[in-house]
């Protein structure tokens, strides 16, 4: 079980409550897809992924990057019990959409890079920490399946 400070809680909980997730989520998944291209081979069923243009401006690329952040508020509302809220979503990863789980490392890193861009000075060393350490658990989670 990973302990989390008063500040972590608190931050985490900030951070997502400011956080506009029509905006960050696609911002974050179009990221990843163009930063990483073979990332692309999970959504094949999305449609015209040819260039960055195309993916920014994919309505089924901004759906789930939506969707992913509504996944990754149900682990601000468990911090204490991340592992259970994910187990569900990390076989259905692991198990029907055979994802590779260093892939959920990357859009963590592109979230991290979006959110970071988005809060600006606020986004201090300690709020980054605090960020990344919840990132870190949700990843470890959701690839718990895998090992």
């Amino acid at each position: 079980m990973v302990e989390w400070t008063d500040f972590e809680r608190a931050t985490i909980q900030d951070i997502f409550s400011k956080m506009d997730y029509e905006v960050v989520g696609p911002a974050a998944l179009s990221r990843c897809l163009i930063v990483y291209p073979w990332t692309q081979r999970y959504f094949g069923n999305f449609g015209n992924l040819y260039n960055a243009a195309a993916i920014m401006g994919n309505p089924n690329v901004a759906k789930h990057g939506t969707i992913i952040l509504q996944g990754l508020e149900r682990g601000v509302k468990n911090m204490d019990n991340i592992k259970e809220t994910y187990a569900e979503l990390s076989v259905l990863h692991s198990d029907k959409l055979h994802v590779d789980p260093d892939n959920f490392k990357l859009i963590s890193d592109c979230l991290t890079i979006v959110v970071a861009a988005r809060f600006g000075k606020a986004f201090t060393g300690e709020v980054q920490a605090a960020f990344q350490k919840f990132m870190a658990v949700v990843v470890s989670s959701l690839g718990s399946q895998y090992y």
